[in-house]
Formats: C-alpha cells, structure tokens, sequence
C-alpha cells in the first residue's frame, strides 16, 4: 500500500525521477474524450515537466495526435546537470541527430514539437516529432517555457514533486486548461484547497485508491520490479479543471438510520455518527455512509473528493488549520483548531485525520 512517507522522502530529497506509465495516461485521457471528444481538439497541449525521448506523455499525445485532433504538441525536458540525479546517456536518437552537440547535451534542457507529417507517410505521429535545444536548462519558470505556456491551450504533466506548489500556482495564474499529477495530501494545502472548495479544481477521473504506479530511475527506491522495470507505489492523483463525466455522478446513498443498521462498517454501527466537541457537526469516516437525510455539517475524509459531485454537495471547509479558525472551530483539547470528538467508549478526546466539511445540496 502507498504511503504518504513516499512523498516527503522524495521531497526532502529531491526525488522527482518518478515516469507515469502509458496505461495510466490513456486512461485518464480517454474519460475527458467520453466526456467531449472535441476535448482536445484544434488545441496546443504543452507538456513542461517532461523527458520527451522517455516520457510515456510525449508517447501518447504524439501516438494520439490525429484522434486527439490535435494543433500542436509542444513537450520540453530539463537538463540533466539541474537535476539531483545526473546518471545519463544521450540516446541514440539524440545522438543520431544534425542537432546533436556533445557541450549541450547535458546543460541545455530540449523542446520537442509535433504538428505535421515529416517524413510523409500519410499521418502525423511520433515518427515526426522535431527537436533541438533549449537556449536554457528548461526550468518551467524560465522565459522560454513561459512563453511556450502563453502558446498553449492545455497544459498536461507529472510536475516535480518538490516543486509542486510553485508549479501549482504557476499553471494556475496561466488561466490555462491543465491535468496534473498530485500527491493525495496537496488538496488540503492552504495554496490548493480554494480552489477545490471554490469549484475551480477538482479530482480528475481515476479513482484515488491505492495510488499510482511510477517507473523510478532510484534504484535504491523501489517497491517492486512491473514487467522489468523498477517502479515505485505513490499516493498520487489526477487534479484538473477539465470537465469529465464522473465528478457529475451522484452518490446512491441511504438514510442515516439504514446505515445504522445496514452498513458493512462496524464501528459505525457501534458507535453511530459521532457528533464533534468543538464545532455544530457530525463525524462521518467512510464516503459510503453519508446519510442521505441529514442536511447539516459532515466531516468526511479528503478521499472523499474523487466521488465529490458539485450538484450533490457543497463543501463548506477543512477542519484544520487556518480554514478551522476562519469557520469558527473551537480549540480543541490540543489547543489546536482542528475538529475533535470524545471517544463514546474510551471517552478520550481524539482528532479524526483530514476531514472536509460539507454539507448536502438543497
């Protein structure tokens, strides 16, 4: 199982070699075509974080171009000497090229770009993808890829995740189309949560259960060997402000006294909803029991958010930190604001882990 560890190991040290796989690409890509199949279409899609000569994203919108309907794909690297981890080889199709140059190789970041058939066989595909240099290492706040972002309608990428907030907020004051890989945990940051509360970002369509599966060039992080290839668990999401069908979807729910009596969940059936000590809500630990007959505040987890539906729900807030306070959340017996409840059997004072507060629609 993932762990949130994962990710603070990888930010403390810079680990940011982590490769999407091309299954998971597809199929995230392929819910926003279910949705809209013109998605994509006559659009500029800028991939800024990547490693083109090894990135499944490169692979698939250049593969997918002509579905897609694409205008252009705009897909740049960073250079080697400004990563942590600097064991590289030029690949052959680097080093094959007109444009290959042995000074620049691992200092300059490249920019690859597909919009047309090069080599004339009827399609445009990965075969016609044209490179060279960037004048600078590809850092995405660097002027070149800020001007290629100001290009581009969609923004598509698995950012650094040491890097991710200033990423974040850099795609986001864009005003662009974007789907991005996060950690589970970012939702509940103070720079992401409202944009989440406020309708603007939601939970892209792959379910948040059990993380996602990455290649990892660490070979000294790795949790097991996929088809050959050293791949590493993170309790990673999609997040996006692109419509798809699922985040439409209502939850099916039952009355609070059926899940009382019905639920498959013990705890709840023993202990009932757990009403907090320091704010006007009940404490709801499972997504499946929200009782569809209680109209007041909820406290569910943050995993709550891939099933979140705007129609069904409203969220109100987070119960921690500086978005407690501004709800009025007491202090609790920590001295903090985050929600807390006493226990009904122990009778000890605890606080439940990340919960949103919501409140069902009218």
């Amino acid at each position: 199982m993932a762990k949130n560890s994962n990710l603070g190991a990888a930010k403390a040290a810079k680990n940011d070699e982590f490769y999407t796989q091309y299954a998971d690409i597809q199929k995230e890509v392929n819910a926003y075509l279910e949705y809209n199949p013109d998605t994509f279409r006559d659009k500029t899609v800028l991939l800024p974080c990547d490693d083109p000569e090894w990135s499944n994203f490169t692979r698939f919108f250049a593969q997918n171009f002509e579905r897609l309907g694409l205008k252009r794909l705009i897909s740049t690297s960073y250079a080697v000497e400004s990563k942590k981890y600097k064991n590289y080889q030029p690949t052959l199709f680097e080093t094959s090229s007109a444009w290959y140059d042995v000074d620049k190789t691992r200092i300059k970041g490249k920019i690859f770009e597909l919009t047309r058939d090069t080599n004339g066989n009827g399609r445009i595909d990965l075969d016609d993808l044209e490179w060279h240099y960037l004048e600078g290492d590809g850092d995405f706040r660097s002027k070149e890829v800020c001007e290629l972002l100001n290009q581009s309608d969609v923004v598509v990428t698995n950012p650094p995740f040491s890097l991710f907030i200033p990423f974040f907020q850099w795609v986001i004051a864009s005003g662009k189309s974007f789907l991005i890989i996060a950690n589970k945990n970012c939702v509940t940051y103070k720079e992401v949560f409202p944009y989440i509360k406020n309708n603007k970002v939601w939970s892209g369509r792959t379910e948040w259960a059990g993380g996602m599966w990455f290649e990892t060039k660490n070979n000294n992080d790795v949790d097991k060997i996929i088809n050959g290839l050293p791949m590493k668990n993170v309790p990673s999401i999609w997040l996006t402000n692109m419509e798809h069908g699922r985040r439409h979807e209502q939850l099916k729910l039952m009355t609070m006294s059926d899940n009382l009596r019905y639920s498959k969940h013990l705890d709840l059936r023993k202990y009932g909803y757990i009403k907090y000590d320091n704010y006007d809500a009940i404490d709801v630990p499972y997504f499946d029991v929200i009782p569809s007959d209680y109209d007041g505040i909820m406290g569910i987890p943050s995993t709550f958010l891939d099933k979140y539906c705007p129609e069904q729900f409203e969220i109100i807030g987070i119960g921690t930190g500086n978005s407690a306070k501004e709800l009025g959340i007491k202090k609790n017996y920590r001295g903090r604001s985050d929600l807390s409840f006493t226990h009904p059997e122990t009778g000890k004072p605890s606080c439940p882990y990340s919960r949103i507060l919501i409140r069902k629609k009218q």
